[in-house]
């Protein structure tokens, strides 16, 4: 990364215990201007939690957390530097959506031409202009969204974080969201990015962080990734029946490093995928399992985790 760049959040040897739960374990990160760092691991690996003590929410039992270039442990000065956008929706069904900006934006301290300005901005960067004055509860769910992004732009963050912010939303709305991510990027925010979706991260992302149990054990671009498989396949498989008990059978083939399951798929990552498949497909015949497509690709970033973690990211 260009050393001109100024960096906008550096995390250090952050960790976080719920009794004897180690929630996060060490994990480190920075994000400069201008980028849009991807935050991704499997259900309770410690997104939230690191994401919430960021955001100040919760208080780490160790390590640093540095925003804008001023410590943010403790500080509510500094909480003016975040934008933050949960994954429900926090708004109020019952009032338009320029009602909703206005009264989110008075909570900032913001008041007359500067509120009424920050609120025409932040509709027209999230394309709700022209529904401004229509309620909430008229809103398609990809419009929710996009509203719930337009508030945590009102204080003009210098980080942005998004957390799944693409949930339940159609694939149009989801083309919208994206695009407006990426321009928040060309514009100088820094985002932190958190997805179900790893296509949106490989499209969105110029570098990502995977955490798992706790900690980060990746961190790069989809190139710097990916390479870490070598020459290592994806093979994708879909059957009849059980598709746990695929992945278990999987499992015991030679060549096979990590198998499971998302959307009924098996998901696998093997040596030589092609050399691999007539003895997956002899030890699923075996289990009595029928598969019913088979499909090897090349490794990317849904690889890269799985191998890492031994899930898939929707688990």
């Amino acid at each position: 990364m260009d050393a001109a760049v100024p960096i906008v959040l550096e995390c250090s040897g952050l960790r976080k215990s719920f009794g004897d739960r180690l929630a996060v374990d060490g994990v480190g990160f920075h994000i400069a201007e201008g980028e849009v760092y991807g935050l991704l691991g499997p259900n309770g690996a410690g997104k939230t939690t690191t994401i919430r003590m960021i955001c100040g929410l919760l208080s780490p039992d160790a390590g640093s957390i540095t925003i804008a270039g001023r410590p943010a442990i403790g500080s509510l000065a500094v909480k003016r530097f975040i934008g933050y956008v949960p994954q429900d929706v926090a708004l109020y069904p019952d009032l338009t959506a320029r009602e909703n900006l206005e009264f989110l934006g008075r909570l900032h301290g913001l008041g007359g031409k500067i509120l009424a300005e920050r609120v025409d901005e932040a509709l027209n960067l999230t394309d709700l202009a022209d529904r401004r004055n229509d309620r909430l509860d008229s809103y398609s769910g990809g419009m929710k969204r996009r509203l719930n992004i337009a508030a945590g732009l009102l204080n003009h963050p210098k980080l942005l974080i998004l957390d799944e912010p693409t949930v339940g939303v159609d694939p149009q709305s989801r083309h919208a969201i994206l695009e407006r991510v990426q321009e928040f990027g060309r514009q100088g925010l820094a985002v932190v990015y958190t997805t179900h979706y790893m296509e949106e991260a490989e499209r969105v992302c110029a570098r990502v962080g995977i955490i798992d149990h706790g900690r980060l054990v990746a961190e790069g671009t989809r190139r710097e990734l990916v390479s870490r498989l070598g020459a290592q396949d994806r093979i994708d498989l879909s059957a009849t029946g059980d598709p746990q008990k695929l992945a278990e059978v999987s499992r015991t083939v030679p060549g096979v490093s990590s198998a499971a399951v998302a959307d009924h798929t098996v998901h696998l990552i093997a040596a030589d995928g092609r050399h691999v498949l007539p003895a997956l497909l002899e030890a699923a015949e075996a289990a009595q399992v029928s598969v019913t497509s088979v499909d090897v690709v090349e490794p990317d970033l849904e690889a890269v985790f799985l191998d890492l973690t031994g899930t898939a990211l929707r688990e």
